[in-house]
């Protein structure tokens, strides 16, 4: 089984990327992030057509997550659901092959002193009480998306630059390890513990991409029964090439049948 997770930064401009990334992986499963389109905007038909069903939690402009899988997803589960009254469309999860896979967009922050870090950190702990509440560590479960926090200096090119920011913050990565306190592993560390210069994020400015002046922002986080089936983890450079590409590249784990 392949799952992969992707911050496509606008469904609309990266469509065709989309469709040729699907022709190409075959995925059983992609997750995407940063949609910045209303459900009702999606490329449907184009997605059908290549093979995939599709659930869209979509917002106008910003924000908007969904799924794409082969099999018909199941049990589709939309937003943080805790009765906290938030417009943010950040969150689905579905039933998918007997594994549920969520589709995150976690908030940026902005700066640390900022009311959006407030939210981002609150945000956060919803997402590991939404995981006690409602799934048990010992299901198979893939949490994947786009974190925007570097779990550790390894996971960032440029460190001093990018210390105290809201990516690599105490507190963000603090509110990362409280979510994978459920009982998550990072699969691309589970089979490269040690290996630096893995990023999935760029920025367009200052020809980082070509520096590989990155961070790895970017995640397939999964509980114990899905990690021992982990064969493979790597990152698609390759798809931050080219014209017009995302900031980000897609990240790609392979599992072995259960």
């Amino acid at each position: 089984m392949k799952i992969i997770t992707w911050n496509v930064n606008s469904v609309r401009a990266r469509q065709d990327r989309l469709l040729a990334l699907l022709a190409r992986h075959a995925p059983d499963v992609i997750c995407l992030q940063e949609l910045k389109v209303e459900a009702s905007l999606f490329p449907w038909l184009e997605i059908r057509s290549a093979g995939y069903h599709a659930v869209v939690h979509g917002q106008k402009s910003y924000n908007g997550v969904a799924i794409l899988s082969r099999q018909e997803p199941a049990d589709v589960r939309v937003g943080l659901d805790d009765g906290v009254d938030d417009p943010q469309a950040r969150l689905i999860s579905a039933r998918i092959e007997g594994i549920r896979v969520f589709s995150a967009y976690v908030p940026n922050g902005a700066e640390p002193e900022s009311p959006k870090f407030d939210y981002k950190k609150s945000w956060m702990a919803r997402l590991a009480a939404k995981l006690r509440a409602e799934h048990s560590a010992a299901e198979p479960l893939a949490l994947c998306g786009d974190f925007n926090v570097a779990p550790t200096d390894l996971d960032v090119r440029n460190v001093d630059r990018w210390a105290g920011t809201v990516i690599c913050h105490p507190a963000a990565r603090g509110a990362l390890e409280e979510i994978r306190a459920f009982g998550l592993e990072d699969s691309l560390r589970r089979l490269n513990p040690t290996e630096g210069n893995l990023y999935s994020y760029w920025d367009y400015q200052q020809l980082a991409f070509p520096k590989n002046d990155g961070i790895r922002i970017d995640h397939i986080d999964v509980t114990a029964p899905l990690a021992a089936r982990l064969r493979d983890v790597r990152i698609d450079r390759d798809e931050r090439k080219g014209k017009q590409p995302s900031d980000h590249a897609p990240v790609i784990a392979t599992f072995d049948a259960a």
